[in-house]
C-alpha cells in the first residue's frame, strides 16, 4: 500500500507538470516551484528504492524460510521498515535540496530536461558546485548501493534456495511469487541507473530522457 502511495506521488511530481508545459506551449517554471518538485521527487525515488529493497527482504523470508515466515515479519517489523524508509527519504531530499539551496543561477536557466532532475540542476548552477557534487555521488552511493545489494543478497539466496528444489511445479510457484517484484527492480534500478551513467559519460540529454521516462512514468504505472 505505501509502494502504492508513494508510486502515485512520485509520478504526480513530475507529469502534470510536463502536461500543462505541453498544453499552453511554454516550458516555464518558478525557481521556487523548481526546488519544490526536485524535493518531492528525491524524496519518492528514495522511497521507492528502500520500500522494494523490504519487499525484496518479505520475498527472501517467504521462499527461504517459509516456516518462520509470520513470526520475522510481523506488522511490528513491515512497521519500522515503512517508518524508517520514510525517514531515511525525507532527511536524504532535505540535504540534497539544502545543498542545492547553496548554489548561485543565472536569472534565466533552461534545463535540458523535462522536470527538474537533481544532477542537471548541480551542472547548471554558476558557482562551485563542487561539494554538491560530491554529495550527490556519495549519498547516490550509499542510499542507492546499499539498497541494491540487499536485493541482489536476497535475490542470490532465493535462487540457490529455488534450485534446491526437485518438483518443476514447485520451483514455478516460488519463481512466480517474486516475478512481478523483480521485475519492477530491474527496470527501476537499469533506467535510473542508466540516467547517471548516461549524463556522465555524454552531454546529450536526449538518452537520459528517455531513461528517465520509464523509470518515472513507465514502473511506476507498473
Amino acid at each position: 500500500s505505501n509502494l502504492s502511495f508513494v508510486d502515485i506521488c512520485f509520478t504526480s511530481t513530475t507529469i502534470p507538470k510536463m502536461l500543462q508545459n505541453n498544453h499552453t506551449k511554454s516550458e516555464v517554471i518558478t525557481y521556487e516551484g523548481c526546488i519544490i518538485q526536485m524535493y518531492f521527487f528525491i524524496l519518492f525515488a528514495a522511497l521507492d528504492d528502500f520500500l522494494l529493497t523490504a519487499m525484496a527482504y518479505d520475498r527472501f523470508v517467504a521462499i527461504c524460510h517459509p516456516l518462520h515466515y509470520t513470526i520475522i515479519i510481523n506488522p511490528q517489523l513491515c512497521g519500522i521498515l515503512v517508518l524508517a524508509s520514510w525517514v531515511i527519504s525525507v532527511l536524504h531530499s532535505l540535504l540534497q535540496t539544502l545543498m542545492v539551496l547553496r548554489l548561485s543561477f543565472c536569472r534565466e536557466v533552461e534545463i535540458p530536461h523535462y522536470f527538474c532532475e537533481f544532477n542537471q540542476m548541480v551542472q547548471l548552477a554558476c558557482s562551485d558546485n563542487f561539494l554538491t557534487d560530491m554529495v550527490m555521488h556519495i549519498a547516490a552511493g550509499l542510499l542507492g548501493g546499499g539498497p541494491l545489494a540487499g536485493i541482489l543478497y536476497s535475490y542470490s539466496k532465493i535462487v540457490s534456495s529455488i534450485c534446491g528444489i526437485s518438483s518443476a511445479h514447485a520451483k514455478y510457484k516460488a519463481f512466480s511469487t517474486c516475478a512481478s517484484h523483480l521485475s519492477v527492480v530491474s527496470l527501476f534500478y537499469c533506467t535510473s541507473l542508466g540516467v547517471y551513467f548516461s549524463s556522465a559519460a555524454t552531454h546529450s540529454s536526449h538518452p537520459g530522457e528517455i531513461a528517465s521516462v520509464m523509470y518515472t512514468v513507465v514502473t511506476p504505472m507498473l
